[in-house]
Order: C-alpha cells, then structure tokens, then sequence
C-alpha cells in the first residue's frame, strides 16, 4: 500500500501549477483529486475486508469508484476495473468465496460477483430496468434485488399522443422487491448458447441465460429499503406511497414470508418509521420513528424501539441518550451505533437491548463512520480518522485494530493548517463550539484576515479536519495566511435536542448572533484584522450568509452558496414543506411576521455588502428563485453583487470541473474584495 500511495502522492505533486493561486503550495486541482476511501464489507470470518476507493476522473468530469480488498489487515489491492463507470456495493456472500458489487458495464446496472482471490467479474444478473439495490440470502444462494417497475403501457401511449406533461407531485416510477437466483460459472454461458426472444432456437431448450428474477411485492406503494431476517425465513421492508421526498414521512414497515410471498403490516405510525436492522435470532427487529410527531421531528431526536415479528407493543431504548442515533448493527454483544459528541468525537456505541444500558465503545479514532460485524459479530471493519487525518479503513479483531489504507499518505507533504475548537458565549448567554483553522506559523501577535464559514442543515456539524475546503478555497487562504472560523452555531448536530431547538422561530437572527460574536471572540484575542473579513456559506449556510448580508455591514464580502432570500418564496416552492412550518412553526398566510423576521429579503434596504451568489439550475430543495430574488434586491441598492448559475446541477455540485469553476469563484470574489487583488481566471486557449 505505502508504494502504491507514494506513487498516487508522486503523480499529484508533478501536476502542472500553470495559474496556480497565489502563495499556495497546494493547488485546486490537487485538492479535488484526492482519493477517498470508504464502504467497507467484512468476510463472514472476520479475516477480510473490502472496501471503496473514489477517484476523480477529469477527462470525463467526473468520480471513479472501485473496490479494493485487503486479506488479513495486509496490503490491499484494487479488485475491480469498470472502465467507463463506478463498481459500488460490496458485499462478502455467507460463504465467504464471492464478493458481490454493482456495476453498469454496458447493459445498465446488474450485480457482478468476482473471487476472493480476485480474477474477471462475471454478471450474475441481467435485468432489463437495472438494479437499485440488493443482499445476499443468508445461505448464498438467492438475492433480494429492489428495482424499478416498467413505465406502463398506459403512460407510454399518453405521452405519445400528448407528449411531455405531468400533474405536480404525480410523476415517479416505484421500486418493488424482487427475487433472483445466485448462478456463476453457468455452462454452457449466455455467450456460448443464447436466448431468443421469439424462442426459435434449433431446439426450444437449446440454449442458456441468466436467471430471471421472481417478484415478491408488487402494488400502490414504493420499497425504500430492506433486510433479510437471520434465519433467511423472511424479509423485512419499509415502504411509502411514492419515492418523493415529502412520503417519507408516511413510511411504514412490513414483514414479507418468503416462502409463501405473505406480507404482513408490522409497524404504521402518524409519522415516518425507519426500518435498520435484525435480532441475531430474527424474533425481532429494530427500527426508528416519531411516532405520532409530525410537527416537530426534523429538530428532536430520533426513538429507538425494538419489536417482535409477531407484533405487540414496541419498546424503546436509550431513551435518554441526547442525540441521534446512527445504528450501524444488532449482533449477539448488542446493539451499535454511531453518534456526534460535539465538535470532539462521533464515538461507537454499544447498548445492551435486554437492560438498555449502553456505552461508548473504547478504542476507536475520534471521528468512526460506517462499522460492520463478521458473521460471529466478534470481529469489525470499519471507516475512522482523527483531526488530522482523512478516513482510512480499519479491521479489529481481538481489541486489535489494523489500519489497511494509508490515505492520509496523500498530503504528508502538504502545508495543512492546525484545527482547534474554541467556544464563546452568544448574546443570549449560550456557549457555541467552533473550529478554528490557524496557519501553521500562526502569531498571535500578528493581524490576521478572517473567513467565516457556516455549514448547512441545519442540523450538519463542523469538526476538526486537516482539509477544510468543499466550496471554498480555505486551506489556499490560511496558507496564505488567514483565519477560518467555522461555526457550530444553534440548531448544530451533536449538542443534544435543547440547543437543535433554539433557533425555532430564530432562524438567521439567533444564527447571525452565534456567528459574530464567536468574531467578536476572535477580535478580543487581538489576533484579527477587522478590515479584511469575509463570510459564505452553502444551503443553510447559504441562508445564514444572506442574513448577514443584509443585517450587518461588518463584513467586506459574502458568498451566498444555494441559500434563502425569501422564507415565503422558498415555502411555497421547495420539495420539504414541513422544514419551513417546523421550525418557525407556521406557515406565511398564519404569521406572515415570521416569515418576514427570519428572512434576509427584509432588510434589503441595509445591504452593503459585495455578495457573489452561487445556485443549481435545477436545485428544488433551495429553487433558484431564491438567488434571484437576492440579485435583485443588492442590484436595485447598487451593491455589487453577481450571481453564477451552475448548469444541470441540483442542491449541490457533484461533478469536478463545475466544483473547481465554484472554488475559483469564490477565490476571485474574495481576492477582490478582501485582499484588494483582480485575480483572473485561469485559461489556455487552443
């Protein structure tokens, strides 16, 4: 593995710096290409694990996914080539000899499985809507596939004869579970004696193909996810009416009996409930919900309840415990799951279903991420880092803990700025985390620009990293030599359900005190220069960023990232109505107050403040109305402000060359107006 890095951390450091930003030893484009690791599957025996590594691939302007398997915590190497896609999903089959993964190699995606020992991938399915999602059967030998149903008959003479319409909220295709049986090595193959559609073959049964599979549910609703029950009996499933997003809300839990396709309702609640895992002895299952709270569940935590298959009444665990919870397994030591600390740790957790006594499980990097369990749940694969490191992948097996990747190898070299998390006190009194990013020649004697940098939800969380970056170029600036300040400001994750629900009704007023009085904490350690400050922000950031633009002046720029302008446009146009109504608990026709308090429009009149606005052409979740709304209002005040609209894109920006454009937006519009530089963008003319 150091070899195979050492060459990754070679090629990077021989890219051309050709328009490089100034002063910085790290370009863009190096950041952007970093490899991530991440999916680990362990072997039912506890000795292997699988995992992905995601590349960026510039010539084709987007991400690489492949998966890499490493035997006895030794080397890993790299298992699959899908050359013009991503191989995704591993999964070890029961038996330990196949790894599963999901790839479109050509005929959309179909599950392939290839050997331990490695060797060519062989498709193990061929179905002609592709595949969604699948798992194993617990004896190998069959697969539960969740894909799309066929437009219907219907829908395609419609639009033939009308062409293309659709009713709001009534166009989506479903997913139903399906059945297909597990058969490699098939002689004679597919390719040696095909099929024929019209079954003119020399002799009918002359031929060979891949199974087909058998439908296991089918009718007015939607599979969202589901699990095979231990003993390979029965298949538990959550469903809702529809794939869009406000259905999830109205998701439900049933049990389907495989032998006899029986499905039978088990859990159905005013709000949504969330199916996660299995007892080892598939009596029970394990699954989340609000139960009857459908005006306040986006803010308070998550319940736990466990349940018999035969039904009964739920029992919940952890009740006390204040955060929510990320279950990551149910095997015979207990229940695990994952949950932020703070801006400090996101700690593994084990809780003890028969006493509901838990406790955070020892060992373990600061910052976990996704934990699976060997077959015997005495052996674990899992995602971690610390501060000041990237995510690597880790095998525990007897308290011995292997780490199998070396992806932090990638910037030894790289001039990375120091994280600390300091706290201060709100104008209300309330104590607010945050994570400071220092220079690592940092003087406290000197004066420093400062950048503020508000995360989304929400409900996200900022926390020590090595890389702090997404949208913004904030490790080029500090090795400049600048400040970031990234805030964990009220309704953050990891700080329990009272300090989520502080800003109901608050929104951007309480926010934008969490956030310049953790500047005015930094201006009273003397160590800030007042006259170059800036501040942005992506989603709910995005929004908090526009409220300072239009509430205080104290900053020389802002980049406003997919944000709010207008709580009363963005409520009638966004695809979660009910994050509006939650938390400033109305709508705007009940208290148009409200809306017009908390909204960044309102005080437009105030702006001074040089905005660049950032947004998806297609982004439903914050609609581009929202941008030019704000355009607008600086524009009709003379403020300078410029709007760049990202084309095909959504909520965010998912491929790199567009992430690079946004990343040297910001660059120029800071440059301009923070350091006083014209920062050109960078082209080569052919």
């Amino acid at each position: 593995m150091k070899r195979t890095l050492s060459i990754i951390v070679c090629l990077l450091t021989i890219v051309s710096f050709a328009g490089a930003q100034q002063n910085a030893s790290v370009s863009f484009e190096q950041y952007l290409s970093l490899r991530q690791a991440g999916s680990p599957s362990i072997s039912p025996d506890g000795r292997n694990v699988a995992f992905t590594i995601t590349s960026t691939n510039w010539k084709e302007n987007g991400y690489d996914t492949e998966i890499w398997l490493s035997k006895n915590g030794e080397e890993p190497f790299q298992l699959t080539r899908t050359l013009k896609g991503n191989s995704s999903s591993p999964k070890w089959s029961p038996d330990g000899k196949w790894i599963a993964f999901l790839a479109d190699r050509g005929a959309k995606t179909q599950i392939f499985v290839i050997g331990k020992d490695g060797g060519e991938a062989q498709a193990v399915t061929n179905e002609t809507e592709g595949i969604n999602n699948y798992e194993w059967s617990p004896d190998g030998k069959r697969f539960a596939i969740l894909k799309n149903d066929p437009e219907s008959k219907k829908l395609k003479a419609i639009k033939e004869r009308y062409g293309s319409f659709a009713f709001d909220d009534e166009e989506f295709t479903i997913a139903h579970l399906w059945m297909v049986e597990f058969l490699p090595d098939l002689i004679p193959s597919p390719d040696e004696r095909p099929c024929y559609e019209t079954g003119d073959s020399t002799q009918k049964n002359d031929c060979s193909a891949l199974p087909k599979a058998v439908r296991l549910t089918e009718g007015e609703f939607t599979v969202t996810g589901y699990l095979w029950s231990p003993d390979g009996t029965m298949i538990a499933f959550g469903h809702q009416p529809d794939p869009l997003v406000m259905s999830t809300s109205r998701s439900d839990i049933s049990i389907i009996t495989v032998a006899s396709k029986k499905i039978t309702l088990l859990v159905k609640n005013p709000s949504g409930d969330n199916l996660n895992r299995w007892s080892p002895d598939s009596r029970e299952i394990l699954y989340k919900s609000s139960v009857d709270d459908t005006v306040s569940n986006y803010y308070k935590n998550d319940k736990l309840f466990r349940i018999s298959v035969s039904g009964g009444t739920p029992v919940m665990l952890a009740a006390e415990f204040d955060e929510n919870k990320y279950i990551q397994d149910w095997t015979a030591e207990g229940i695990y799951f994952t949950a932020n600390q703070k801006a400090s740790r996101n700690s593994l957790f084990r809780l003890d279903p028969a006493t509901n006594n838990y406790s955070m499980v020892p060992g373990l990097p600061d910052f976990v991420g996704s934990v699976r369990f060997s077959s015997d749940g005495k052996h674990m694969a899992y995602t971690a880092r610390q501060a000041n490191s990237l995510n690597e992948v880790y095998l525990a097996s007897n308290g011995k803990h292997v780490r199998v990747t070396n992806m932090t190898g990638q910037i030894e070299n790289w001039n990375t700025p120091v994280s600390e998390i300091i706290r201060w006190k709100s104008k209300d009194g309330t104590e607010i985390e945050g994570i400071l990013h220092k220079p690592k020649n940092f003087d406290p004697a000197d004066k420093y620009p400062l950048f503020v940098v508000i995360h989304g939800g929400p409900t996200g969380i900022d926390v020590p990293t090595p890389l702090p970056g997404g949208f913004y170029p904030l490790i080029q600036w500090i090795e400049k030599g600048a400040l970031v300040l990234r805030p964990n400001y009220r309704g953050s994750a990891g700080y329990g359900e009272k300090f989520r629900s502080l800003n109901l009704r608050n929104l951007g007023v309480g926010d934008m005190e969490d956030v310049m009085s953790g500047v005015d904490y930094l201006i009273k350690q003397g160590y800030v220069d007042t006259e170059k400050m800036g501040c942005m922000g992506w989603s709910q950031g995005g929004f908090i960023s526009a409220f300072l633009t239009t509430n205080t002046t104290r900053f020389k720029a802002i980049s406003v990232g997919a944000g709010i302008s207008n709580w009363v446009t963005y409520y009638v146009s966004t695809d979660i109505h009910p994050f509006t109504r939650q938390y400033l608990q109305a709508t705007p026709w009940e208290d148009m107050k409200i809306y017009q308090k908390t909204s960044p429009m309102t005080n437009i009149l105030k702006a001074r403040t040089p905005t660049l606005i950032q947004h998806g052409e297609f982004d439903r979740r914050v609609p581009i109305s929202n941008a030019y709304e704000l355009l607008q209002g600086l524009q009709d005040n003379n403020i300078p402000a410029k709007l760049v609209v990202y084309k095909g894109f959504g909520h965010g920006i998912s491929k790199p060359k567009e992430l690079l454009a946004a990343i040297w937006h910001n660059y120029q519009w800071f440059g301009k107006y923070v350091f006083g530089e014209e920062i050109e963008l960078p082209v080569t003319e052919k």
